[in-house]
């Protein structure tokens, strides 16, 4: 018989001993320090997973999250749980948005930082012209694709809450910071620690 996740709001008690702890910058030295923490994590019961980070590679941030979603499949009597601690910039807020709103949570004056992806690219064109036209068109599908996989993330961050795409898309060009207390309140996180 297996045992069941625990279930519910989590108090502070819950979050006494993370056993994935994380900080510094997404990147994958970070994926390995996680994926060899969530090997030796209990395969059932309550997993916190405690991140500080002022962003990073947001792939890597993808990956991870797959991880998490992977696991949570595979295994339902263990609670992956998010505890975000003084700074979720960028890349930590797209690990974040692959939890459940139920399974994220914030300290008190943690900030959520989201924002677009950015790029940096020159594209010379020279040859010829059909070289050139593609060279261009791939350039425009990176565009595309990066935008798409993007929206992907924000649309994970706030289903269910009551912030809304159009809002997001307006905000996260200028870079949109999120007090723990508003993001509680805006329905993004189940509460602050």
């Amino acid at each position: 018989m297996s045992r069941s996740a625990p279930t519910g709001v989590l108090t502070a008690e819950a979050f006494d001993t993370p056993r994935i702890l994380l900080a510094g910058a997404v990147d994958y030295a970070m994926y390995d320090r996680f994926r060899d923490q969530l090997a030796d994590a209990p395969k059932t019961g309550l997993t916190v997973i405690e991140l500080s980070t002022l962003g990073g590679d947001p792939e890597v941030a993808r990956m991870m999250g797959e991880d998490v979603r992977f696991q949570s499949d595979i295994n339902p009597s263990r609670r992956l749980v998010f505890l975000g601690k003084a700074a979720i910039y960028s890349a930590g807020a797209t690990f974040m948005s692959f939890f459940a709103t139920p399974n994220r949570y914030l300290t008190r004056g943690t900030r959520v930082m989201i924002h677009e992806r950015k790029m940096d690219k020159h594209l010379h064109v020279t040859g010829p012209l059909t070289t050139c036209v593609a060279s261009v068109k791939a350039v425009l599908h990176e565009l595309e694709h990066s935008i798409a996989i993007q929206n992907e993330g924000f649309e994970n961050l706030v289903r269910g809450s009551s912030v809304t795409m159009d809002d997001v898309l307006k905000r996260a060009p200028a870079n949109w910071y999120i007090e723990a207390q508003e993001a509680k309140a805006l329905g993004l996180i189940a509460e602050v620690i």
